[in-house]
């Protein structure tokens, strides 16, 4: 339900202003309210589960996989060790974003810790960054210097690292989640799902032909997809930091849709951003008509942010006649 305060905010013009909040699922955003939930918890629980599972899973199976590429020689294993520290490292960030999202807010973030989730996705994108890097240049050193690798043992552990892999990428697609995080960390394991293919395709090539360069080679093959795969992470979480407008969101398209809503003359200084993937934030200014109710403008207002945009949390200023802020060059 949207609220109306009329009240004078000290301008010279005196207008009254109506802030309009509106509260999906029943839960507080900051407003001196104890509680403080997610916008879709079931996803959250589940999300949260599947990040600790697969943090399990991946934590496990890395100590194995650096034992058999020290054992074997292979960087491929190798590398795909490193990803999957990494992985881990990743992975308990997610979940401890997770966990800190779940605190109330407090007067010091009265949003909460939703965006700490955007943090650690970012952390994950940029530690992909790092790893793809690191396997280039050790794979490159390996190609003017070949180092023995030791094929069978080296197929055993791929093998069993595809299993456990294809195991982890299960849990984190199945439920369509979108969570920034959660896809953050399929990322991830499916670098190291590829990693192990590669590992694997290495370990029979070394075992038919005794070629040892197809290791050092796959590695790149493998690096260079991930690469691709952290751009795209990085660059989403990276917009939501510079509080970039949501996809499919923007001023123009909010200004006209609010534009039908009866008593409404005129929409500007319209904001829009994300909390998170799944929180979307907005503010505008609404000039409304001599004459018109204005709780029912604000209820309006506040129903098709929520219905046409999926805006759940909206702060409405009502104005008449001129912008409130017009002479303060407010943008």
């Amino acid at each position: 339900m949207a609220h109306h305060h009329s009240h004078d905010q000290g301008h010279d013009q005196g207008h009254d202003h109506g802030h309009g909040h509106t509260h999906g699922h029943g839960h507080g955003h900051g407003h001196g309210e104890a509680g403080h939930s997610h916008d879709m918890p079931t996803v959250t629980e589940s999300s949260e589960r599947k990040v600790f599972w697969v943090m399990l899973l991946t934590g496990g199976f890395m100590l194995a996989e650096v034992v058999g590429g020290i054992v074997s020689g292979s960087l491929a294993l190798l590398a795909d060790a490193g990803h999957m520290l990494t992985d881990f490292a990743a992975l308990a960030l997610a979940w401890f974003a997770f966990r800190l999202g779940r605190r109330p807010a407090d007067p010091l973030r009265s949003y909460g810790y939703h965006r700490f989730q955007v943090v650690a996705a970012y952390t994950n994108g940029i530690s992909l960054f790092a790893i793809a890097l690191w396997i280039v240049v050790e794979a490159v050193g390996r190609l003017f210097d070949p180092v023995e690798v030791m094929g069978p043992q080296m197929l055993v552990i791929a093998t069993l690292g595809l299993l456990v892999n294809i195991l982890a990428f299960w849990i984190l697609s199945r439920g369509g989640d979108g969570n920034l995080n959660v896809r953050g960390a399929a990322v991830h394991v499916l670098g190291d799902l590829l990693g192990s293919v590669g590992a694997i395709a290495a370990a029979l090539i070394i075992l038919w032909t005794g070629w040892m360069p197809i290791d050092p080679i796959l590695s790149v093959v493998v690096a260079l997809l991930i690469l691709r795969s952290a751009w795209r992470i990085t660059k989403e979480a990276g917009h939501i930091l510079l509080e970039g407008t949501p996809p499919g969101i923007d001023a123009a398209s909010v200004g006209a849709a609010l534009g039908e809503v009866a008593g409404v003359s005129d929409v500007h200084h319209v904001h829009v951003w994300s909390l998170n993937t799944e929180r979307f934030l907005l503010t505008l200014h609404a000039v409304v008509e001599d004459g018109a109710d204005r709780n029912r403008v604000l209820r309006d207002v506040n129903r098709v942010l929520e219905e046409r945009f999926g805006i759940r949390h909206a702060t409405v200023q009502l104005e008449h006649g001129g912008c409130a802020h017009a002479d303060r060059g407010h943008r």
